[in-house]
């Protein structure tokens, strides 16, 4: 004998109970948000004032304006590091080859400390490649295997755009009254740099192996 379906839960009422609001939510991804996506959060190239940290919008407009730059920089010097990391040779490949790979996780390090700095400032960090390429004041390193003097001197001139810019951004964060950057500017980006100089610099002095044929 067939069983009475009289008790039986009724579908649609079942589908409807769980679109209530006691429902499980759907675990379904929204994707592609951003082919309809909403005005940004904030516009590169501006500041809010979301953190009170006692600066004005002039002032932090002008570290934010720098400390990309700055920003823009370090990240070509970092990708540089890893590159000649990857390609170096010769007799020297071993020393330089964990040197190279030491200065980028500390160029890696800066990288986080100037963005951080910035978003305190209440601006947008500069981060992806394409942006870092058309913002950078570093020449442009070829694609191809160069020799370890080569590399070495390219990587000096990096640091040395690098540190000249610093001497003149830590003057007018000081100028300013922004102490914050200024210590980030000398503590960290200068000292760095200028300890990496000293290390990098040593494997070119005059010696036979330090000239390119």
């Amino acid at each position: 004998m067939a069983k009475s379906s009289a008790n039986a839960p009724d579908k649609k009422t079942k589908n409807n109970d769980q679109s209530g609001s006691g429902s499980t939510p759907s675990v379904q991804p929204v994707l592609n948000q951003q082919f309809d996506a909403p005005k940004p959060l904030q516009k590169y190239g501006t500041v809010s004032q979301r953190l009170p940290i006692g600066l004005d919008e002039k002032t932090r407009q002008q570290s934010v304006t720098n400390l990309n730059q700055m920003l823009a920089d370090t990240m070509t010097l970092r990708d540089m590091y890893k590159k000649h990391h990857w390609q170096v040779v010769g007799p020297t490949f071993y020393q330089l080859h964990l040197l190279y790979d030491k200065h980028y996780e500390e160029q890696s390090g800066l990288v986080d400390t100037i963005a951080e700095r910035i978003q305190i400032l209440g601006g947008v960090a500069v981060a992806m490649a394409h942006d870092v390429a058309e913002l950078t004041s570093i020449p442009r390193t070829p694609r191809d295997r160069e020799e370890a003097p080569i590399q070495v001197s390219r990587l000096l001139e990096a640091h040395q755009i690098i540190l000249k810019n610093s001497h003149e951004y830590a003057k007018q964060a000081d100028d300013a009254g922004d102490d914050g950057t200024n210590d980030v500017v000398v503590s960290d980006v200068m000292r760095t740099n200028e300890l990496q100089v000293w290390f990098v610099s040593e494997h070119v002095v005059d010696t036979p192996l330090a000239r390119a044929e």
